[in-house]
């Protein structure tokens, strides 16, 4: 049983990506599958599709690269942790890397983008950050 999920849904991205693998299979579950989506709504990863193996669902997510298998995704950081949550409204959510990374919180609103959170003026918990 994993204590953190989104956690190991990072980890797994990350590992992958360092092994130069295409896709990557995560177990399912509807905050991963959320986050997912915000991660290719943003151009991070390729296109993911919800499977099912042995009765379980998994995702299954296409990795992306540039030209030579360099990574798109340099940078995956969990800030909200089991031990220690991190809330932050809409106020006090700044750019990351000068708007060339993302911020992605859980909203009363659904998973946001810190942008997204910015124009819908809501705070939440901060999951991760991204670029």
């Amino acid at each position: 049983m994993v204590t953190d999920p989104i956690a190991d849904l990072l980890t797994r991205i990350r590992n992958a990506q360092i092994a130069k693998h295409d896709t990557v299979s995560i177990p399912h579950s509807k905050m991963k599958q959320a986050l997912i989506k915000v991660f290719y709504d943003e151009g991070y990863i390729g296109p993911f599709r919800v499977i099912e193996e042995e009765g379980r669902k998994k995702i299954q997510i296409a990795l992306r690269y540039t030209g030579k298998k360099q990574v798109v995704l340099s940078y995956l950081g969990r800030i909200s942790k089991p031990g220690r949550r991190i809330y932050m409204g809409y106020k006090d959510l700044k750019p990351v890397r000068s708007g060339m990374g993302t911020s992605i919180l859980s909203t009363p609103k659904g998973i946001l983008t810190d942008r997204q959170a910015r124009e819908e003026k809501v705070g939440g918990e901060v999951l991760c950050r991204i670029w």
